[in-house]
């Protein structure tokens, strides 16, 4: 194994390395000296997370998006488009911002130079990911133990939900809105329902470039047929009844039977201790 050894001449001193080195690759997996005591979220569901772990009197700020719980420090940031200079009048120590954000590593270099530190937040692909954000967040704010019960507790209540159903090999529809995008078995939501064993119609209909949410057709769904419809996009308004008037779709099984389930406004796209919601919900749809 080769040792390289780095000499520091009169342009860089060791010290101006270790900033340097610092502002770009800040990862949550480093130790923090010192819990973040001004934060801003601007994604809803680190934002849930971090008020779960009980780091709430730590967040100065939230994006619009955030809702939940009722009680957080709403603002006008974007989490979709952030802006630096927006973002710095608040002084924050630390910000959290999804990497799917509107040029959000720029956003981050910015607010770095401004000797503000930022998280970026990666959309989970498993329920893995979904503990080692909320571990990330109990680093980042001195809630570790905090952050472990809350992981527990996500675990027990998933397991228990896994429990209440042996396996299915029913076949389902989740719909994200109205112009009948869903999502595979190759996304976050997707994996959730395949916990269960449940097929998605969905899958078939994957294109290469649809990032895993391909947009169906209403002949496709139709001709599918599946035991059970999803609707995450109740909160919108559309509804069982809606569904269920729309051209051809009477004949689908799930209409049929009454398996049109409205879910809760944000629980299958929010990363966080509801994610348990998300599990006890299909498993009551489908014992």
């Amino acid at each position: 194994m080769k040792i390289f050894k780095v000499s520091f001449r009169n342009s860089i001193s060791y010290s101006a390395f270790i900033l340097l080195l610092s502002i770009f690759t800040f990862q949550p997996t480093f130790a923090v000296e010192k819990p973040y005591q001004r934060l801003i979220s601007l994604s809803p569901s680190a934002t849930e997370n971090l008020f779960a772990i009980g780091a709430g009197k730590q967040v100065i700020a939230v994006d619009d998006n955030s809702n939940f719980p009722i009680n957080v420090p709403r603002s006008k940031l974007s989490s979709f488009n952030p802006s630096a200079e927006a973002i710095s009048t608040f002084k924050p120590d630390l910000v959290i911002i999804q990497k799917t954000a509107t040029k959000s590593a720029q956003v981050s270099k910015q607010l770095r130079l401004l000797k503000i530190r930022t998280y970026i937040e990666k959309t989970p692909i498993d329920i893995e990911d979904v503990y080692s954000e909320i571990r990330d967040l109990g680093k980042l704010t001195g809630k570790i133990s905090e952050a472990e019960k809350i992981v527990a507790n996500v675990k027990q209540a998933r397991s228990a939900a896994l429990k209440l159903v042996k396996s299915s090999s029913l076949t389902f529809y989740h719909e994200l809105d109205s112009s009948l995008y869903s999502a595979t078995s190759n996304t976050f939501i997707g994996k959730v329902y395949a916990d269960f064993g449940l097929r998605n119609i969905a899958d078939a209909a994957a294109k290469a470039d649809d990032g895993g949410y391909p947009q169906l057709q209403s002949e496709y769904v139709i001709s599918a047929n599946p035991d059970i419809i999803f609707l995450s996009d109740s909160q919108y308004g559309e509804s069982a009844a809606k569904v269920g008037a729309r051209t051809g779709w009477s004949t689908i099984k799930a209409i049929k039977t009454g398996k049109v389930i409205e879910l809760p406004a944000d629980i299958p796209s929010r990363w966080g201790p509801r994610i348990a919601d998300f599990y006890r919900l299909i498993a009551d749809a489908i014992s």
